[in-house]
């Protein structure tokens, strides 16, 4: 399933059901076929979006890093900062001018 996320505030994003499963879950949202973000938790999302972005980065050079003989080396493709990008920037620019995202619709 193909989301596309709107905004009067920026230009749609559109995202493969798994990236967004997996970002909802950092989100603590359940992913539903229809929805909206209001203004009020653009904020929280985007604070939390960007913590896990973090995370993530630092888990990567960890493993690269490190000299664990067993660790599984994340793909490439995985890289949530890089895919989770334009959702984020969707997010900041609606915050910026106070426009909620919806989806669905």
């Amino acid at each position: 399933m193909i989301y596309q996320f709107r905004s009067k505030a920026g230009a749609d994003v559109i995202m493969l059901a798994d990236l967004s499963k997996r970002i909802f879950d950092i989100l603590g949202r359940p992913l539903e076929p229809r929805g909206i973000f209001t203004i009020e938790q653009l904020p929280g999302l985007i604070s939390t979006l960007e913590t896990a972005i973090l995370k993530d980065l630092e888990e990567r050079s960890q493993i690269k890093t490190g000299n664990q003989e067993n660790s599984e080396i994340p793909r490439l493709a995985d890289r949530l900062g890089q895919r989770a990008y334009p959702f984020l920037e969707l997010l900041k620019q609606s915050n910026a001018k106070s426009e909620p995202v919806m989806w669905g619709v």
